[in-house]
């Protein structure tokens, strides 16, 4: 529900601030005034196109501000993009949108930087808009069918997806059988690199291994030499480190007693004594062990030299052989499929059946749903002056399977008793339309689905072109809505105005040599004087107040009274 919509320098309008509250609401004023400016405005917050004439004469920019109470159906996406702030931001959604004089536009939702996508993707789920030329959408197969499903309560995401894998298969295939020759080509290809790499087998770390293996056999003499040193030097002649340290040790120790710290000093040189005579051990079992190897430094000289061999072919560090192979398989897996024609055409068949067993439920489901729709249409007719008129929704197989389905929807009408139903495109008055399209938005705005619908439903003066007993049933049919939806109604007949629960007045003033647009609610003696305004003109009468006055209280008991609130 818009809990909030605030305008600064938008169009002729200053500044302007309105709460519209639950149930209908209602704006009149005389023409010119700027009645839609509003309804203008909440479009550019919910993400329509704009430029720099939106940007009041003089002004650095124009800023919309409207605020909604959050929806369910908005929770989950609000989390995803990361405009849930905070607590706050869980019960009500604040959008806005700047435009600058150059043309130049910024949007934010709950004060987060926001796309104009965004924008319009949020306002999906805040609000419907039906504008005095609705029935124009009405005319497209597409809107049309989206309107029925909505009816229906179906979810055409399944046959979307179905439809995608189906259309992926046949390119697939398509792609396949035009490309066989190359891919075979390239399949052969493939198969002897991975071959001739399969030859070498390298493997994840061998380059590491068989290098330091290849150092440690190429300087196997000097190896043993400095080891056959080094034990040398430690144990094996006579002044060796070993025996040295020894004698130092004993010398300390048969003076310890005396001073404590020559007796540390003794432990120090024990212990050195010790890990020399480890490493003593360890240096004979090393040249116990090693020896020359010729023939294994040989074997080492043919793989490191196949190594760089084949990594000079294909340019690649020895290296990154390993991963190169491992690449070459999954990349031949890959040709394999694609040149799996067999598989290919059966991968399309699957697809196919699982498009057309959809598509078959959604078709089911709208001829199941079209007669439902068509009758409460034609029922809502029957009370806004088209008396005998009947409205059906026809459902025409497509010339192809699309991923919307296997049929065409079009709205057709008959005007009166009598006459046979034409497409609505072919319906020649413009009361008739207008009166049809509101039949069909009240209708389908009754049976939406509460959880999903938009809180909110604004009529911008859809109510053009009819009058009298009509527009009392237009105004009670609106009312009626109020119960479970915000309704905005942009109106000049008196009739829809009295029926509303909140009214507001749009008026344009002169200021300097140009214009300002305000915005006031009206209520006692200041409604009734609107409403005789909209019955009479300016020149106001004791009878068109008394009249105005009698509708008043005529809707106020009306069969709406005692309205749920949303």
């Amino acid at each position: 529900m818009l809990r909030r919509l605030a305008l600064r320098d938008f169009v002729i309008v200053r500044e302007l601030e309105v709460e519209p509250g639950a149930g209908f609401t209602v704006l009149t004023g005389e023409t010119g005034a700027g009645k839609s400016i509003l309804i203008d405005a909440l479009q550019l917050a919910l993400g329509s196109r704009g430029d720099a004439g939106v940007v009041r004469e003089g002004a650095p920019r124009a800023d919309i501000s409207a605020e909604f109470d959050a929806p369910a159906s908005l929770a989950q996406w609000l989390a995803e993009v990361g405009f849930e702030a905070d607590e706050a931001a869980a019960v009500r959604l604040l959008l806005r949108r700047v435009i600058d004089a150059q043309g130049k536009s910024r949007a934010w939702i709950n004060g987060s930087a926001a796309t104009v996508a965004q924008l319009r993707e949020a306002g999906e789920h805040l609000v419907d808009i039906h504008g005095q030329h609705a029935w124009q959408s009405l005319t497209r197969s597409a809107s049309v069918r989206a309107l029925l499903d909505d009816f229906a309560r179906i979810d055409a995401a399944p046959l979307a997806a179905a439809w995608s894998c189906w259309k992926a298969a046949g390119d697939a295939l398509a792609d396949a059988r035009g490309r066989q020759a190359d891919l075979e080509g390239e399949r052969e290809r493939l198969a002897w690199q991975l071959g001739e790499i399969d030859q070498l087998a390298p493997g994840d770390h061998e380059w590491d291994a068989i290098n330091a293996d290849h150092s440690r056999l190429a300087n196997a003499q000097a190896l043993i030499d400095a080891a056959q040193a080094a034990l040398a030097m430690i144990s094996e002649t006579d002044e060796n480190a070993d025996a040295l340290l020894g004698r130092a040790a004993d010398a300390l120790s048969a003076v310890a007693a005396h001073d404590a710290q020559l007796g540390d000093v003794a432990g120090v040189l024990q212990g050195a004594q010790a890990q020399l005579q480890d490493a003593a051990h360890t240096l004979a079992g090393y040249l116990h062990r090693t020896e020359p190897d010729p023939e294994q430094l040989r074997v080492l000289d043919e793989r490191l030299s196949a190594w760089i061999a084949l990594a000079r072919r294909y340019r690649r560090p020895p290296q990154e052989l390993p991963a190169l192979r491992a690449q070459w398989r999954g990349e031949l897996k890959a040709l394999d499929a694609a040149t799996d024609l067999a598989a290919l055409e059966a991968a399309l068949e699957a697809a196919s059946v699982a498009y057309r067993a959809e598509a078959k439920k959604l078709t089911q489901a709208r001829r199941a749903a079209a007669p439902q729709l068509s009758a409460s249409v034609t029922q809502a007719m029957q009370q806004l002056g088209m008396a005998g008129g009947r409205f059906e929704v026809a459902l025409n197989a497509a010339d192809a399977p699309q991923s919307f389905g296997m049929e065409s929807a079009e709205f057709l009408v008959a005007g009166h008793a009598g006459s046979t139903p034409r497409p609505l495109a072919k319906v020649a008055s413009g009361g008739e339309l207008s009166r049809i399209a509101l039949a069909i938005a009240v209708t389908t705005s009754q049976s939406a689905n509460e959880r999903e619908a938009a809180g909110t439903l604004i009529f911008d003066e859809i109510d053009a072109g009819i009058g009298g007993a009509v527009a009392e049933v237009v105004g009670r049919l609106m009312r009626q809505l109020g119960q479970s939806r915000q309704v905005l109604a942009v109106t000049h007949l008196a009739q829809v105005a009295a029926s509303a629960d909140h009214h507001y007045v749009v008026s344009k003033l002169a200021e300097g040599s140009g214009a300002v647009s305000t915005l006031h609610a009206v209520n006692g003696e200041a409604r009734v004087t609107e409403i005789a305004r909209m019955l009479g003109g300016q020149r106001l009468s004791s009878t068109g107040l008394a009249h105005a006055q009698e509708m008043l209280s005529t809707a106020a008991v009306g069969p709406a009274a005692g309205r749920k609130r949303p």
